[in-house]
C-alpha cells in the first residue's frame, strides 16, 4: 500500500480541508523525494510462510490420528476419550486469549514484541508433543497423562502461532505485500499438512494395528499364541507413533528457526507517537464491538467447525464405514496435496473477483462432494475422487480466513486510530473461537460413538456406528457450512471498501511518518479519518 511521498501527500490532502495543513509545510512536501514502495522479497516471504508449518503439521496430525489413537492403539475408553478431546481443545481455546492478553503487555525488544514468544515456546513445544504419543505403562493414569501433556502442549503451541498469526500485520504496512504473504503462508501451511499426513500416515501404516473381531465372530484371538502377537503388534504401531512423532518435532524446530533468522518485525508509523498500547480489557471491548469482525468470526466459525467435523472423524469413517482400513492415510494425502496446487488459484480468484466471491463458491463446493459421500456405496475409486475435489474446497478454508482477517483490522484501526496494539486480540479471538467449537464437535461426536456402541479396536463396528459416522461426516458438515454462508451476507467489507480503506489508512501512515506535520495536525488527521 506504500506509495511515492509525493502522491501520498497528495492523498493526504485530499482527505483533508484546506486550511489544515500550514502553508508553509505544502511546498516542503513537494519537494521530498519519493519514497520507495516497502516491498518483500522472495526470501522474506517463503521465511515468513515456513513459520506457520508447524502448527498445520502437528494441528493436523492431533485432528486427524488423535481420536483413533487413544481409541485404538492407546485403549482408551470413548468416554474419557471424549473428555480428553473436548477438554484439550477447549483449553487450547482458553489459552489463545490469555497469550493474546500477555502478548498486549509485552515490550519491544531488538528482537521485536512477538518473536520472543516464538523462540521461547518452541524446544517445551516439541517435549510435551513427543509425550502425547506415548504410552505409559499404568493404564489407570493414562487418560490423566494424555489430558495433561494434550493441555500443555496446546498452550505452548499457541505461544507460537497467536504472535506468528499476529505478525501478518507486522512484516509489512502494504496491504498487498501482506496478501501476497498470505498466499505464501497458506500454500506453505497446506504442504504442512500434505507434510503431516504423509509422515505420519505412512509411518503409521506400515504398522499393522490389530484388531479383535465381535465376539460372535470367527477370528477372535482366543489363544495365548495369538493374544502375544497381538501385543506384539500393539507394541509395533505405538513405536512407530512415537517415531512419526519424533521426525515432526525435528520439523517443528527447523521451521522455528528459519522463521527466527528470516523475518524482522517492523512497527507502524502512527504507532511510535503512542505512549502506551490501548489496555488488553478496553481493546477487547473494541474489538467485540467492530461489526465486520463478529461477522467475520461468526461465518468462519461454521464453516471451519465443519471441515474439523470432517477431519476429526475421518479416519474412523474410513476405517469402518467405508472399509478403507489401509487406505485412510492416502485418501488424506491426495485430499492435501490436492489442496496445495489449489491455493494459488484461490489466490488468483480472490484477487480477481472479491473475497467474498471466493467465500462463496469455495466453501460451498464442498457440498455436492459431501452429499456424494453420504449417498455413494463403499467404491475406491470414486472415494479417491472425491478427496481430490474436496481437496479444492479444503484450500479455500485454509486461504480465506487469514487473508480477510488483516482487511478487517484495517477498517478497525481507521476507526480507532488510536487504538493500537490490538492485533493479538483479533487473531487471538478468532482462533478461540473456532478452537472451542472444534473441541465441542470432537467430544459430542466421540460421545456419540460412544452412544452408538463403538468397539475398541473392533475389526468392524456395529451398524449405528457406521451410521453415526457417515452423518458426523456428511450432512453434519453440510448444515454447518450452509449456515456460515448465510452469515457471510451479513459481512461488510467487499472490494471497493477495502479499496476506500487503503487509501484512508495509506494517508494516515504518510502524515504520521511526514516530518512536517506537528503532533497536533496528525491528531486532527486521525480525527478526520
Amino acid at each position: 500500500m506504500a506509495k511515492g511521498e509525493g502522491a501520498e501527500s497528495g492523498s493526504a490532502a485530499g482527505l483533508l480541508p484546506p486550511g489544515i495543513l500550514q502553508a508553509g509545510e505544502r511546498p516542503a512536501q513537494v519537494k521530498k523525494e519519493p519514497k520507495k514502495k516497502q516491498q518483500l522479497s522472495i526470501c522474506n516471504k517463503l521465511c515468513y510462510a515456513v513459520g506457520g508449518a508447524p502448527y498445520q503439521v502437528t494441528g493436523c496430525v492431533l485432528g486427524f490420528f488423535l481420536q483413533i489413537y487413544l481409541l485404538d492403539v492407546a485403549q482408551v475408553d470413548p468416554f474419557p476419550a471424549s473428555i480428553i478431546l473436548f477438554v484439550g481443545r477447549a483449553w487450547d481455546a482458553f489459552t489463545d486469549p490469555l497469550v493474546g492478553f500477555c502478548i498486549s503487555k509485552s515490550s519491544w525488544t531488538r528482537l521485536g514484541r512477538l518473536m520472543p514468544w516464538i523462540i521461547f515456546s518452541t524446544p517445551l513445544a516439541i517435549i510435551a508433543y513427543f509425550l502425547i504419543w506415548f504410552v505409559p505403562d499404568f493404564p489407570q493414569v493414562q487418560p490423566l497423562w494424555y489430558l495433561l501433556f494434550y493441555c500443555l502442549f496446546e498452550t505452548l503451541v499457541t505461544c507460537f502461532h497467536v504472535p506468528y498469526s499476529a505478525l501478518t500485520m507486522f512484516i509489512s504496512t502494504e496491504q498487498s505485500e501482506r496478501d501476497s504473504a498470505t498466499a505464501y503462508r497458506m500454500t506453505v501451511e497446506v504442504l504442512g499438512t500434505v507434510l503431516g499426513t504423509a509422515i505420519q500416515g505412512q509411518i503409521v501404516g506400515q504398522a499393522d494395528t490389530p484388531c479383535l473381531q465381535d465376539p460372535n465372530g470367527s477370528a477372535v484371538a482366543s489363544d495365548s499364541a495369538n493374544r502375544t502377537q497381538s501385543i506384539t503388534s500393539l507394541r509395533d504401531t505405538q513405536n512407530a507413533y512415537l517415531l512419526a512423532a519424533g521426525v515432526i518435532a525435528s520439523i517443528y524446530v527447523i521451521c522455528a528457526v528459519i522463521l527466527t533468522l528470516g523475518v524482522r518485525e517492523q512497527r507502524e508509523p502512527y504507532e511510535t507517537q503512542q505512549a502506551e498500547p490501548v489496555s488488553f480489557f478496553r481493546g477487547l471491548r473494541l474489538v467485540m464491538s467492530h461489526g465486520p469482525y463478529i461477522k467475520l468470526i461468526t461465518g468462519f466459525l461454521f464453516t471451519s467447525l465443519a471441515f474439523m467435523l470432517v477431519e476429526g472423524n475421518f479416519a474412523l469413517f474410513c476405517t469402518y464405514t467405508l472399509g478403507f482400513r489401509n487406505e485412510f492415510q492416502n485418501l488424506l494425502l491426495a485430499i492435501m496435496l490436492s489442496a496445495t496446487f489449489t491455493i494459488p488459484i484461490w489466490q488468483w480468484f480472490l484477487t480477481r473477483f472479491g473475497k467474498k466471491t471466493a467465500v462463496y463458491i469455495g466453501i460451498s463446493s464442498a457440498v455436492p462432494f459431501l452429499i456424494l459421500v453420504a449417498l455413494m456405496e463403499s467404491n475406491l475409486i470414486v472415494t479417491y475422487v472425491v478427496a481430490v475435489a474436496a481437496g479444492i474446497s479444503v484450500a479455500a478454508a485454509f486461504l480465506l480466513p487469514w487473508s480477510m482477517l488483516p482487511d478487517v483490522i484495517d477498517d478497525f484501526h481507521l476507526k480507532q486510530p488510536h487504538s493500537h496494539g490490538t492485533e493479538p486480540i483479533f487473531f487471538s479471538f478468532y482462533v478461540f473461537f473456532t478452537k472451542f467449537a472444534s473441541g465441542v464437535s470432537l467430544g459430542i461426536s466421540t460421545l456419540s460413538l460412544d452412544f452408538a456402541g463403538y468397539q475398541t479396536r473392533g475389526c468392524s463396528q456395529p451398524a449405528r456406528v457406521r451410521f453415526t459416522l457417515k452423518m458426523l461426516v456428511t450432512m453434519a458438515p453440510i448444515v454447518l457450512i450452509l449456515l456460515g454462508l448465510l452469515l457471510f451476507k451479513l459481512y461488510p467489507i467487499d472490494e471497493e471498501k477495502r479499496r476506500q480503506n487503503k487509501k484512508a489508512l495509506q494517508a494516515l501512515r504518510d502524515e504520521a511518518s511526514s516530518s512536517g506535520c506537528s503532533d497536533t495536525d496528525s491528531t486532527e488527521l486521525a480525527s478526520i479519518l
